[in-house]
């Protein structure tokens, strides 16, 4: 007699289960949204210059504003790193939106350009619908232009991340193609 009401409040509770809550049915889903911490496997606000020379050698060079960019001219690349006091990235940026630079260099001896991507993995050339999928609605976003170049530029804040991470990360896509060709993570902001 105690086994079938044990089994038979079991089987009750099994059945509430698999009962889909009307109220939990017409509640709103929260929008996604996620921060950034990474680009190009540095962190900044964290990481220094040095970390940055660490992993990125060669095709180092200085601008003279004091930006530090690395270019693959075979890629049309670019790395570019703004630092702050006792040399901390403040800034860095990827694009593609700079097709100058040289490619008769050797290839042996590539950059490794893989590597620049955000934490979550996007990266240039992927599709505006990849920002979203990962990060969520930005912020804002609107048009903008890069030279001759048409832009839908994407801004996202983190702040209520936190203030121990980056807090501005700006996305630009190619408004023909709806590719990124430019992103942008900052700390502590732009």
């Amino acid at each position: 007699m105690r086994f079938w009401r044990c089994g038979s409040v079991l089987a009750a509770a099994l059945l509430l289960a698999s009962q889909p809550r009307a109220a939990s049915a017409q509640a709103p889903v929260a929008p996604k949204r996620a921060n950034e911490l990474t680009l190009a496997g540095l962190r900044p606000g964290k990481d220094t210059q040095v970390d940055a020379e660490a992993r990125y050698k060669k095709k180092f060079r200085v601008a003279p504003d004091g930006r530090v960019v690395w270019t693959d001219g075979c890629r049309k690349r670019t790395l570019e790193l703004e630092v702050g006091e006792k040399s901390v990235i403040q800034s860095l940026t990827v694009s593609s939106l700079n097709p100058s630079g040289d490619c008769s260099g050797k290839l042996d001896d590539p950059l490794r350009t893989a590597l620049w991507k955000t934490g979550r993995g996007l990266k240039l050339g992927d599709p505006r619908d990849r920002v979203t999928d990962l990060y969520g609605e930005p912020n804002s976003s609107g048009p903008s232009a890069k030279g001759s170049r048409e832009l839908e530029l994407l801004f996202y804040a983190f702040d209520w991340a936190g203030s121990d991470v980056p807090q501005v990360m700006e996305v630009s896509c190619e408004r023909a193609t709806g590719r990124v060709v430019e992103i942008t993570l900052a700390f502590p902001s732009l």
